[in-house]
């Protein structure tokens, strides 16, 4: 029998929260309401979650409170759904651990979609027999562990979001290789939108600063202009 999916939905705005919960159902998912912060992160707690929708400005504890309190012992996949819209806010949302950023208004349908998506790739990446058949990459001071999906640079543990651990793991393991946007967004996310080069570009510029590409000498991710992105390990 299989394990029923369930959709934590998190946001203020009731009407909001009733029509992404009407979709989800359509899909066939179960889904959880919270109407803040803390009940989302209770929520969390008492139930089998998948996936969590969230919204950034919530009462009692904010969406990126909710999401630093989650990573800390989950890696479901997290979609901001936000009324703000600047480039800045979504790079902060994917630099706290978002693996995905809507604004409001937003399109139902596309949101289910991405819904799908990040369900389908968390899906196959908690498979045994997936992280198994992945071998250890090492290249200069990098290694990346697939089954326990961690990453040390120079004997130092880097923290990822999962995202961005996927991205690093694609590209380390076939150095030299350029991928264009378009590319690593079909192969991590698992579905091609017409936002994906922005959306890859944000989880790229977080992803070298993690890596340290301001202190060390060797930038790890190398820009090939006009054309993507490479490992130059």
């Amino acid at each position: 029998m299989m394990k029923r999916i369930t959709v934590l939905i998190a946001d203020d705005e009731a009407e909001i929260a009733e029509l992404i919960a009407l979709h989800l159902k359509k899909e066939g998912y179960h889904y959880v309401i919270a109407s803040d912060g803390k009940e989302a992160i209770q929520a969390v707690q008492t139930q089998s979650i998948d996936l969590a929708i969230l919204d950034i400005m919530m009462p009692k504890l904010d969406g990126y409170e909710v999401t630093r309190q989650i990573r800390e012992q989950h890696q479901m996949p997290i979609i901001f759904l936000s009324a703000k819209t600047s480039d800045m806010d979504k790079i902060s949302g994917l630099v706290r651990g978002a693996d995905d950023y809507m604004t409001k208004p937003f399109n139902p349908m596309e949101l289910i979609a991405r819904v799908n998506a990040h369900l389908r790739r968390s899906l196959q990446m908690n498979q045994p027999a997936a992280a198994a058949n992945k071998p250890i990459v090492e290249v200069g001071g990098l290694v990346i562990y697939p089954d326990q999906r961690t990453v040390r640079l120079y004997d130092e543990t880097i923290e990822l979001t999962p995202k961005e651990f996927d991205i690093l793991y694609l590209l380390a393991s076939y150095p030299k290789k350029v991928y264009s946007a378009e590319n690593i967004f079909q192969h991590v996310w698992g579905e091609a939108y017409y936002e994906s080069a922005n959306t890859v570009m944000v989880h790229i510029r977080t992803l070298r600063k993690k890596l340290g590409e301001d202190i060390h000498k060797n930038k790890l991710i190398k820009t090939v202009w006009g054309v993507g992105y490479t490992f130059n390990g």
